[in-house]
């Protein structure tokens, strides 16, 4: 079921969001090493058993990282960038569909953006009247 985040919701969840997308980066890196293995694999004579053992870690892991994602996508959250580590979550300001913002590195979710606006336009949650009050305490 799909549902709006307000930002009290999404900091509250995000200590997990967190370990997830942090799992899923490593996975991620993991992956391009393996892949990295299997490409120079191609390249010596080795056996195709050697080969096919290597293309199944390879396809294991893809399958993990997948779960992965669709797992922390099925809490209703965006994965907008690996390489930047950027995560979006969907709210409304006022009537407007908007996203909450998350950058790694990043302590709590304290920008919104508008949908077609990227991290470019992020702007800070604690412009009065932009959300909710009671939503903001946790950010003061």
């Amino acid at each position: 079921m799909f549902n709006f985040f307000t930002p009290l919701k999404a900091n509250s969840i995000l200590p997990e969001v967190k370990v997830k997308f942090a799992n899923i980066l490593t996975q991620r890196d993991s992956i391009m090493e393996l892949q990295a293995e299997l490409n120079s694999i191609v390249d010596q004579e080795v056996s195709h058993e050697a080969y096919f053992m290597k293309k199944s870690q390879v396809n294991n892991a893809i399958s993990e990282l997948y779960r992965d994602i669709e797992e922390l996508e099925g809490l209703g959250i965006l994965i907008k960038s690996f390489d930047e580590g950027l995560l979006d979550f969907p709210s409304k300001r006022f009537n407007e569909e908007v996203w909450l913002c998350w950058k790694i590195g990043e302590d709590k979710i304290k920008f919104w953006h508008g949908k077609n606006e990227g991290f470019m336009g992020r702007k800070p949650l604690s412009i009065r009247g932009t959300f909710n009050n009671d939503d903001l305490a946790d950010l003061r």
